[in-house]
């Protein structure tokens, strides 16, 4: 399903193929909040400013462990669309080895059609959300070879 020059995990891939398949602004931010909902939540604790995403008009968060190789995500944010776009992101990454999250590109944003329905400071956001995902995945590999 991806294109030769990008390719994404299984999970990002599908991801981005439905939100492609929506032409429809509305149909993209209904499909976020769907995300937004079946999000888990996020233990208060963890939400400190090491998880903090920097570069976000709202408060956004983001936790990682890494269990048997692999690099599972948590996070929440106070914005409901916001909240969709991690969601995605934790969807589309959950369960990937750090090395296999730092390959990929974010050119995979523009691929879901989402930047021309956000605004300029949510676009950037989503992109800040994932350059922090790949930062923590960066940050774990390197504590597991270390």
């Amino acid at each position: 399903m991806s294109s030769p020059e990008t390719s994404l995990p299984p999970n990002l891939d599908r991801i981005v193929q439905r939100f492609k398949s929506r032409t429809d602004p509305k149909k993209r931010y209904e499909q976020l909040l769907w995300y937004a909902k079946k999000l888990q939540p996020m233990p208060e604790e963890e939400k400190t400013p090491e998880n903090k995403v920097h570069g976000c008009t709202s408060q956004v968060y983001i936790a990682a462990d890494l269990k048997e190789g692999k690099v599972w995500y948590r996070g929440d944010s106070d914005a409901q669309l916001v909240k969709g776009l991690v969601a995605l992101l934790i969807e589309g990454l959950n369960g990937l080895p750090p090395q296999a999250i730092l390959q990929v590109t974010p050119d995979f944003i523009e691929e879901t059609g989402l930047k021309v329905s956000l605004t300029p400071s949510r676009a950037n956001g989503f992109y800040n959300i994932f350059k922090t995902m790949q930062k923590k995945a960066l940050g774990l590999e390197l504590g597991m070879s270390a």
